[in-house]
């Protein structure tokens, strides 16, 4: 029996897919604002494009932890004791949950679409990542209302440079892949 062509080749999108989230990840070792990240983005693109939930969910996650211990490599101490406190869990909680909301984006990710998914993907980093600061500091915020809503008003400088980066790293991702889909068109076949 003979084999069909397509099912001999070697497929390109996952690897593609996953090669876009790495390089967007590891673009966090460049000198960059405070929370200009590609952590939304790439969660948000990772559940567009893949097209099994668990590798959405998967390459992502991967992607950052792997940014995440070459940083605490090259920082040492403070970023450190980062890695494993609860404001990485709430990093890492913002990662899975942007990936679910892209998985909304599935063969639609127009522009405007990527846009609206950018910007409720950045409040939603901005309001989860907040309450992990007030929650994991006690000592510097009251565990009460006063506190919580302290925590939310010291966030505000930062939550600018959140949209900015999830939306420069969006078109990064999806501008340049659909660039790519277009030169390449193996990449618009089903991906892992």
């Amino acid at each position: 029996m003979t084999r069909p062509a397509s099912d001999t080749v070697f497929a390109p999108g996952p690897v593609v897919l996953a090669a876009l989230i790495f390089v967007a990840a590891l673009s966090r070792l460049l000198p960059h604002p405070p929370n200009f990240s590609p952590v939304e983005a790439i969660a948000l693109f990772g559940g567009a494009y893949f097209a099994s939930r668990a590798w959405a969910l998967a390459v992502p996650i991967v992607a950052m932890l792997a940014s995440d211990l070459v940083l605490g490599a090259m920082i040492g101490g403070g970023y450190a004791t980062y890695l494993g406190g609860i404001s990485f869990w709430t990093v890492y909680a913002c990662i899975a949950l942007s990936t679910v909301l892209g998985f909304g984006l599935r063969g639609k990710a127009s522009a405007p679409r990527v846009l609206g998914y950018g910007l409720a993907g950045s409040v939603l980093f901005f309001l989860v990542t907040n309450f992990g600061a007030w929650l994991g500091s006690p000592a510097f915020y009251p565990q009460n209302a006063a506190g919580l809503a302290a925590a939310y008003v010291a966030g505000i400088p930062f939550f600018k440079w959140t949209v900015v980066g999830t939306l420069a790293y969006a078109a990064f991702l999806f501008g340049g892949f659909a660039l790519l889909r277009r030169r390449v068109p193996a990449l618009h076949a089903q991906t892992v």
